[in-house]
């Protein structure tokens, strides 16, 4: 991502041992790192771990050395053998963890609601529904609305570590509800734009150097080349992208690359099959 620049990067920790084995695909990064862009803010890394409390504090510990303004964690938040990012989190910043007054309440009530719902005279609070209260000292408890563990806050010097659910909807329930109003005062008011350009009939080789002139056209779009087909059946999207200080200049400056490069793809005989940008 280029155009305006901002100090304010984010690093994005994954953990679950189902994402390194490949049973589970890891919507939740790339939907965290779409939103976190167009809130004006740019991800750096993304790291993931598996279900291991040294691989998963080494990776926290290791996102706060390189001092990110955010560190979003998603998954092991819940109540089995295998949930320990809370722990790992705490280790991580050298303080212990312990069962939150608030935290503890908002599972209670949750437990009470689903006792209700299903006609049940009540739900026990196990140490398994327990463990979920048990956050790192001084964090803050981030309410579930559509899940039972609730997500959690902790800030360590000049950056922010939020502890996020696994669960897509959980997880994106409570960026929304929470985060985005937080990171978009970080971003700054930094506008993001994005369109694309989809060719055929011209090889992603004959199209390099094109793409180098337009981008020392407009030095503030970054082009990204995504090939689709093989080179004997050429078929790319061309991304473009930017950051600018409002929405309106920053549309300005896609556009004005996009229609560059379509007349280049033309005039080099490629075909123009689709284009895409944001209203």
């Amino acid at each position: 991502m280029v155009g305006v620049i901002t100090n304010q990067f984010v690093e994005i920790i994954c953990v679950g041992n189902e994402l390194l084995i490949g049973k589970t695909l890891n919507t939740n990064a790339q939907w965290l790192t779409k939103r976190v862009t167009t809130l004006g803010l740019n991800v750096k890394r993304i790291t993931v771990v598996g279900d291991n409390l040294l691989d998963i504090s080494t990776a926290i510990k290791e996102a706060i050395q390189r001092k990110p303004c955010f560190v979003l964690t998603t998954g092991g938040l819940g109540p089995t053998f295998d949930d320990m990012t809370l722990e790992g989190l705490a280790k991580a910043l050298d303080v212990q963890t312990k069962i939150d007054d608030k935290a503890l309440k908002m599972i209670a009530d949750k437990y009470y609601s689903y006792a209700q719902e299903t006609k049940m005279d009540k739900i026990e609070l196990t140490s398994y529904r327990i463990k979920m209260a048990k956050i790192p000292e001084g964090s803050k408890p981030l309410p579930n609305a559509v899940g039972t563990a609730p997500a959690v806050m902790i800030k360590h010097e000049n950056i922010t570590v939020f502890a996020l659910p696994g669960v897509p909807f959980e997880m994106k329930s409570i960026f929304d509800e929470t985060l985005v109003s937080i990171l978009k005062k970080a971003g700054h008011g930094i506008a993001f734009f994005e369109a694309s350009v989809t060719s055929a009939n011209i090889m992603e080789s004959e199209m390099a150097p094109v793409v180098d002139d337009v981008m020392k056209n407009n030095p503030n779009v970054y082009i990204k080349s995504h090939p689709k087909g093989a080179e004997t059946n050429p078929f790319i999207e061309f991304h473009l992208s930017t950051t600018a200080k409002d929405t309106t200049t920053a549309k300005k400056c896609v556009n004005k690359a996009l229609a560059q490069l379509t007349e280049l793809i033309k005039a080099k005989g490629g075909t123009i099959t689709d284009t895409k940008r944001e209203d």
